[in-house]
């Protein structure tokens, strides 16, 4: 501080700040905010920006805002490729060892899909490679799980989801909503999902563009389970030989969701299998009822 008594420097304004938030109303959020400004301080003497670059920094991020709106979310897709979105995940759900790893929802997510039979194929619009699906569900010591609730969705063989694409493919196309058998299995016919890019139409794309790296995902189902019990499950199924399994723009995949699609001989055309075993994690007090009612629009936006 100078004779005057005006701040100078980052850690005497990020000092100044936390006396002013000693008295504050929500200690939570003035946490939060403290620590994220000493972090901020930090990072601009380690990259030491001059007015220029924090400027340009300043109309990035106001782009990022510019970009988002009720069909697209710039900002989640910015955490997302930030690996920010993941890394919230895996803090906010632990899982211990033999569990099934937790995974973001991503955008296109539906509660409103109607109940679905066991062995139904999920493929209204007959477009695609014809996949077998079954899913396993357990407990951690192997027990079936019968009786819970299983939601799948994914993208079609050119990448796209339904909510994608309202007027092109048939609602609810490629989305189920199970309940395993006394064995603890769901069984649904689909199609092979295909990979595809992040959109690279905005700012965050932009960014990625000019540092040299795709925002780009390996082939997956997404799967939410909910028993009786048990904490509720999302994750992913990935194709292990996706060739972009190592390149997840959203760092969502992990060793243990890597399965394989086997291609299956005979019939006409190429048709395929797969089989996993999804492991709950106990939490008594859970639902397996998921929420519903979402409404279509809601996941109409870009994301993962």
């Amino acid at each position: 501080m100078d004779g005057q008594g005006q701040d100078h420097g980052g850690a005497d304004a990020a000092d100044a700040l936390a006396l002013r938030l000693a008295g504050a109303r929500d200690a939570g959020m003035a946490r939060a905010v403290l620590a994220s400004v000493r972090h901020l301080h930090a990072l601009v003497r380690e990259v030491r920006p001059d007015p220029d670059d924090l400027r340009r920094a300043l109309e990035f991020l106001t782009e990022v805002g510019q970009a988002s709106d009720a069909r697209r979310q710039e900002w989640v897709l910015l955490a997302d490729v930030l690996g920010v979105s993941a890394l919230v995940e895996d803090l906010a759900h632990p899982v211990p060892a033999g569990a099934t790893p937790q995974t973001v929802a991503g955008p296109f997510y539906r509660a409103d899909v109607p109940e679905t039979a066991q062995g139904a194929d999920l493929c209204l619009d007959g477009r695609g490679e014809p996949l077998v699906a079954v899913l396993h569900i357990r407990a951690p010591d192997g027990r079936a799980v019968p009786g819970a609730w299983v939601e799948v969705w994914q993208a079609n063989g050119e990448g796209l989801y339904e909510n994608q694409e309202p007027d092109r493919q048939p609602e609810f196309n490629l989305r189920g909503r199970i309940r395993a058998d006394a064995d603890g299995a769901v069984r649904f016919r689909s199609v092979r999902p295909k990979g595809y890019r992040l959109p690279d139409d905005g700012p965050v794309g932009q960014l990625f563009a000019r540092l040299g790296l795709p925002i780009e995902r390996p082939a997956h189902l997404h799967v939410r389970v909910t028993a009786p019990g048990f904490r509720p499950l999302v994750t992913h199924v990935f194709d292990r030989d996706d060739p972009a399994i190592g390149r997840d723009a959203i760092f969502g995949v992990k060793p243990g969701l890597l399965a394989e699609f086997r291609a299956v001989p005979g019939g006409v055309g190429p048709r395929w299998s797969v089989e996993v075993t999804l492991v709950l994690v106990p939490d008594c007090g859970t639902t397996d009822q998921p929420a519903r009612g979402k409404a279509r629009a809601e996941a109409r936006q870009g994301g993962n």
